[in-house]
């Protein structure tokens, strides 16, 4: 400052008007320098840190690029070399200082905001992220570094010391836990939900009060993100996934199938013994073959040994095309190659009502592929549906237009 000033008066110019001009000039130099140094950091290096990133055989430093984190840090050059040059204007110097260790507390927030999503993203390229996602602590310790360089920040303007301001940390922290209540029950819910092992990124999840049935995406501090089957995106509050119940699809994604129950309703007025015609007719059936020859060997025995008179259909035991038909479903589903070996299969009779009698299957797929699964099912009692009438049996269902067209005077 006095060089220039003793230049600018050689020159020939008053000593007023050289002090302000020379306060110009270094306000001027002081401007180039943080352009040139920007610059240079900018074009230069950071170009030759790029190609040397890239060329490599790492892919976790490829992160720090795609966020800029580099950038950031150059940026932190001008607020330096201000509050560096903060002497050369004695009755400013205070002021000068304080801006600039705003600007570079401002900047460091925006440094470490971004290093931060770098460490998230690095850490979702392990396996382990999607059984522990740490989204939400990431979100903890941004809340905890933008209070601690708020204050930092205002007691630089306010010319005091941080630890006077902390002073009235009790009032702070009532005026805290009230604005970002949601946040804190979130954290709680957060933790539980990953300690618990309650919920995972990739989970599909059903929670019909939020109308969520889906892929979960996101686990953050306070909310999580599904993306439903028609690909919108639900939010749901971390902590209604404690308070409220949800369904998690993923025991059945870790078994390998996905359960297949329902049931076919037959009119109960044809069910009936079966006939000899009937019985021969069956045993040419594949699947059953061998079930009438074992069960008729089985039912003459216990006849004979109580000396049942089977000239009445009422006395000892007799085969019934229901029965029958749920041993053939039973074999049949035994043989599909889209069923579940080592789960559990039958078929059972549910309690009669006013739509006949339900007859339930209950299997398990062999994928949990949804379109598979429902091709499958469709399968199975397309098959079920068509062979009901080679039974004598008849599926239930209300009268329509047809069965009316049908009844003939």
């Amino acid at each position: 400052m006095k060089y220039i000033n003793t230049i600018l008066i050689n020159k020939g110019i008053e000593e007023s008007t050289a002090q302000v001009l020379s306060y110009g000039i270094l306000i001027l130099i002081i401007l180039m320098i943080c352009f040139i140094a920007n610059l240079l950091i900018k074009k230069v290096i950071l170009r030759l840190m790029t190609r040397i990133i890239v060329k490599n055989r790492y892919h976790w430093d490829d992160v720090l690029l795609n966020h800029k984190l580099f950038e950031r840090a150059a940026d932190l050059v001008p607020g330096i070399v201000i509050y560096s040059f903060a002497p050369a204007f004695p009755g400013a110097t205070i002021m000068i200082e304080r801006f600039a260790s705003i600007y570079i507390s401002f900047i460091f927030i925006l440094i470490v905001n971004e290093l931060l999503k770098v460490v998230n993203d690095i850490y979702r390229t392990y396996p382990i992220s999607r059984i522990r996602p740490i989204t939400g602590f990431l979100q903890i310790i941004k809340i905890i570094l933008y209070i601690v360089i708020g204050i930092i920040m205002i007691a630089r303007i306010m010319g005091e010391n941080p630890l006077y301001l902390l002073s009235g940390i009790g009032a702070f922290a009532a005026v805290f836990s009230f604005v970002f209540k949601d946040s804190i029950l979130g954290f709680i819910a957060g933790i539980q939900l990953t300690s618990n092992d309650m919920l995972r990124i990739g989970d599909w999840i059903e929670m019909q009060k939020y109308g969520a049935d889906g892929d979960v995406i996101d686990i953050t501090l306070n909310t999580v993100k599904v993306q439903n089957f028609d690909k919108t995106i639900i939010t749901i509050p971390a902590y209604a996934l404690v308070s409220d119940s949800f369904r998690n699809w993923r025991g059945m994604a870790e078994f390998g199938g996905r359960r297949i129950k329902r049931s076919i309703y037959i009119d109960v007025n044809s069910i009936g013994f079966c006939t000899p015609q009937m019985l021969e007719k069956f045993k040419r059936i594949h699947y059953l073959s061998d079930y009438i020859n074992a069960k008729e060997k089985e039912i003459q025995e216990y006849n004979i040994e109580n000396k049942v008179d089977t000239d009445l259909l009422i006395n000892g035991r007799h085969m019934t095309n229901i029965g029958t038909f749920r041993a053939y479903i039973t074999n049949y589903l035994k043989n599909h190659p889209g069923l579940h070996k080592g789960s559990t299969l039958m078929v059972r009779q549910l309690p009669p009502g006013d739509h006949g009698l339900p007859l339930e299957i209950y299997a398990f797929t062999n994928t949990t592929n949804w379109v598979n699964y429902e091709n499958i099912q469709s399968d199975i009692f397309d098959h079920i549906f068509s062979v009901a009438e080679e039974f004598g049996l008849r599926i239930f269902q209300n009268p329509t237009g047809y069965d009316v067209q049908r009844i003939k005077p």
